[in-house]
């Protein structure tokens, strides 16, 4: 007889907290993850065999005690039992779905426009920062109190200063060690990933 598959969608669609699986069920990493997130209890259902066969605990014993507070507490959907805490999750950030916000710090002349949006950051559980940097004609000051690396897009990303006016064009990578000076600039339109260490970089000024 094959053995039953328990999958994300079974979780999602359990009710009071908990999820009856068979005991020799098949479930799916997927599926654990999710009840996880969910606060929800993989209940093996050992069936009316296996129940009959174990012994009866004597009436007012310590282990009857704590398995009727444990079984209140899981039918109530939890009630006070933490959730397993889950690690930080695969995130997928896509290009069209983060649109720029305008720079929000001095530096960028009039005129230049600059664009910059975070998609990756420590409230993802991330030791790094990533996110994508748009730049019109101009260039502009930059000093950095972090490491960071420079994936271009889009355009010509000019860097000088302490850089020494290299010109990166897409598929090119820049890294800048911590303490650079640099100019960031462009003949006409650039857009890069920016991965910055440590992901609070902004409490580094």
């Amino acid at each position: 007889m094959p053995k039953t598959l328990i999958t994300a969608a079974d979780v999602a669609q359990a009710v009071g907290g908990r999820l009856l699986v068979p005991a020799d069920a098949i479930i799916t990493p997927l599926a654990r993850d999710e009840a996880a997130d969910r606060g929800i209890a993989l209940v093996v259902d050992e069936g009316p065999r296996a129940q009959a066969a174990r012994p009866t605990p004597a009436a007012g014993g310590l282990e009857s005690q704590v398995r009727a507070i444990v079984t209140a507490m899981l039918g109530s959907g939890g009630g006070g039992l933490a959730a397993p805490t889950a690690g930080p999750r695969v995130k997928l950030a896509r290009i069209g779905e983060n649109p720029t916000a305008p720079f929000p710090y001095p530096g960028p002349p009039p005129g230049m426009r600059v664009g910059a949006v975070d998609v990756v950051t420590g409230d993802d559980g991330s030791p790094i920062a990533a996110g994508y940097m748009t730049l019109t004609e101009g260039s502009f000051p930059w000093t950095l109190t972090y490491d960071e690396v420079q994936i271009v897009l889009e355009g010509e990303l000019h860097l000088g200063g302490d850089a020494g006016d290299q010109i990166g064009r897409p598929g090119d990578v820049f890294y800048v060690p911590k303490g650079s000076s640099i100019t960031f600039g462009t003949p006409s339109w650039a857009k890069f990933v920016y991965v910055t260490f440590p992901a609070n970089w902004e409490e580094q000024f």
